[in-house]
C-alpha cells in the first residue's frame, strides 16, 4: 500500500436487489487495499453524515445511485468544508450522471463499483499529498508587488524614496519579472495618483504609428488621420507615462522622445505650434542599454535622461524566498477572479514550484497558477495541476521521467495510438481529466480508448515501471 497522508471518507452501498455475499459492499476492498486505516467506509447514510461531520477529509466518495441519494445530496455534500475532494460514483455513468455530477460540484464521476485501478488513478493523487500551506485568507490586489527577498526589499525602498519625485525613472530586468507593476506602484505612491497613468509598448507599433501614438495628430496629418489626437503625452499629462520596452524604439524616435523630456513639449503630428506637458516618465527594458549605446543602437543621451534613478529587478530564480509568498498571493487573485475556493497549496506543489528555473519570471508564475486555481480539485492546489514547461514529474515518483521517443514505423496507427495514450497517462500520473486536455478529446472518449485498449489493466503496472514504455503487442 502507498503511504498516503490524506484521510477518505466513503458512503457506497451495494445495489438492493444485489447484496454482497461476504458483507463487504463492491468497492471496499479496493479502497481498504489502497488506503488501509486512512479510509473510514459507512454502510448507513446516517453514519456517513455524522462521519462527514467530523471533519478533516482530503476527499469523499459518495455513490451517486444509492438509495436516498441524487443531484441534491450530492450538492449539500460537496458544499461541506469537511468534505474535501468530491468523487461520485455510479454504476452507469451515463451523459445525465455526468451531468448530475459536474452540476452538483463533484471532481468527477467514476464508474461503480470503483476498481483498485481507478482509485489508484482517481483517489491516489489527491490523498498522497498533505493539505499544505494556507492561502491568505484576505484580498489580494493584482497591482501588488510581492516580495521580502533583500534585493525586492532594497527595491521598494527606492520606490518609496523617489515616488512623489519629478524625475524620471528607468525599470531594467529581464522579461516577465514585472516592471510595469513596479511603474504603477511608483505612480500609486507619488503626488501623480489621482492623475492618469498611461502605458505604452513601444515594440509593439512601427516607428510611424509609434510617433503619432506618443505625440499625438492634427487631423488630416497623414491618411487615416480622420480626427485630432492628443497623443499619449498628453492623456498622461499631470500623470505619469510608462514606455515600456524603451530600447526598441528607432533612433530618430529616440531623438524626438529625448526632445521632448528636456524641453516638456511635444510637437503634434501636422501641427504649426508645440504643445507644453506636464508629465513623469517610467521607463523600462529589458536590453542592457549601457551595450546598445556602445553598439550604436541607443543614444547615450537618453539613456542619461531616462536613468535619472535605476530600479532594476531581479529575476525569479534569484528570490528563492518570494516563490512560495508569490504563488500564494497569486492563487488568491485568481481564486477571486474565478470564484473558486482555494485554501491551499500542496507540499509536493511547493516542491515543483521549486524545481523550475522559470524562465519566464513572475508572468510565467502568474500563468502557472491561474491555470492550476481552475484545474484544482477540493480546494488545494496540487502537484498534478502545475503546468511547468517541459518538466516531467508529477504528483508522485511512480512516473518515470523518462520516455521513449518516437516509433517504429512499422507501427499500425492503433498501436502508435495505444502508446500515445500510455505515455500521456504516464506524463499525467494517471489522471484522467488532464491527459484528456492534452490530448484534445472530450474525457469521457479518453475513458472509452483506455478500456478499449485494455490501458485500464496496464496502469497499476505501469505507474509502478520506471523507463521506457513496453510496446504495443508486446514488441
Amino acid at each position: 500500500m502507498t503511504e498516503a497522508n490524506g484521510r477518505v471518507l466513503a458512503y457506497l452501498p451495494p445495489d438492493e436487489d444485489r447484496l454482497p455475499d461476504d458483507g463487504a459492499p463492491a468497492g471496499h476492498g479496493a479502497l481498504r487495499e489502497l488506503l488501509g486505516d486512512r479510509v473510514v467506509l459507512c454502510e448507513e447514510l446516517g453514519v456517513f453524515f455524522r462521519e462527514l461531520g467530523r471533519g478533516g477529509w482530503t476527499a469523499t466518495l459518495l455513490r451517486l445511485d444509492a438509495p436516498h441519494v441524487d443531484e441534491r445530496l450530492a450538492r449539500k455534500v460537496a458544499g461541506e468544508s469537511s468534505c474535501g475532494v468530491l468523487l461520485l460514483t455510479a454504476a452507469e455513468a451515463g451523459v445525465e450522471a455526468i451531468l448530475a455530477a459536474e452540476s452538483a460540484g463533484a471532481a468527477a464521476l467514476l464508474p461503480h463499483p470503483p476498481t483498485l485501478e481507478l482509485l489508484r488513478r482517481e483517489l491516489l493523487p489527491l490523498v498522497d499529498e498533505g493539505p499544505g500551506r494556507a492561502v491568505p485568507p484576505e484580498e489580494a490586489d493584482p497591482e501588488d508587488v510581492v516580495g521580502t527577498d533583500p534585493a525586492m526589499i532594497e527595491v521598494f525602498r527606492t520606490v518609496a524614496r523617489v515616488a512623489s519625485a519629478p524625475a524620471t525613472v528607468l525599470v531594467t530586468g529581464e522579461s516577465g519579472t514585472g516592471k510595469e507593476l513596479v511603474a504603477r506602484a511608483l505612480h500609486r505612491a507619488g503626488a501623480r495618483a489621482r492623475h492618469p497613468f498611461v502605458a505604452v509598448n513601444c515594440a509593439a507599433l512601427p516607428d510611424t504609428l509609434l510617433e503619432a501614438e506618443l505625440f499625438g495628430h492634427e487631423r488630416g496629418a497623414f491618411t487615416g488621420a480622420v480626427g485630432r489626437s492628443e497623443g499619449r503625452f498628453g492623456r498622461a499629462d499631470r500623470g505619469t507615462l510608462f514606455l515600456d520596452e524603451v530600447g526598441e524604439m528607432s533612433l530618430p524616435l529616440q531623438a524626438k522622445l529625448l526632445r521632448a523630456l528636456e524641453s516638456g513639449e511635444v510637437e503634434r503630428l501636422g501641427a504649426s505650434e508645440p504643445v507644453r506637458v506636464d508629465v513623469r516618465i517610467v521607463a523600462a527594458t529589458n536590453r542592457d542599454l549601457g551595450r546598445e549605446v556602445e553598439a550604436g543602437h541607443f543614444r547615450e543621451d537618453l539613456l542619461y535622461r531616462l536613468s535619472v534613478v535605476e530600479v532594476e529587478l531581479p529575476p525569479l530564480r534569484r528570490r528563492d524566498s518570494d516563490l512560495i509568498p508569490l504563488a500564494l498571493h497569486f492563487t488568491r487573485v485568481f481564486a477571486g477572479k474565478h470564484g473558486r475556493e482555494i485554501h491551499a497549496l500542496s507540499p509536493q506543489a511547493e516542491a515543483r514550484l521549486r524545481r523550475h528555473d522559470w524562465p519566464g519570471n513572475v508572468r510565467e508564475l502568474r500563468n502557472v497558477i491561474d491555470r492550476a486555481v481552475l484545474l484544482a480539485r477540493g480546494g488545494v492546489i496540487r502537484s498534478g495541476d502545475l503546468k511547468l514547461g517541459r518538466e516531467a514529474p508529477r504528483t508522485s515518483p511512480r512516473e518515470p521521467s523518462d520516455l521513449a521517443d518516437g516509433y517504429p514505423p512499422t507501427w499500425s496507427f492503433v498501436e502508435v495510438e495505444k502508446a500515445h495514450l500510455r505515455a500521456v497517462l504516464l506524463h499525467t500520473g494517471g489522471h484522467m481529466g488532464e491527459a484528456a486536455e492534452i490530448l484534445g478529446i472530450h474525457r469521457n472518449t479518453l475513458t472509452t480508448k483506455v478500456r478499449d485498449f485494455g490501458i485500464d489493466v496496464e496502469m497499476k503496472r505501469l505507474l509502478g515501471e520506471a523507463g521506457t514504455l513496453p510496446a504495443p503487442g508486446g514488441r
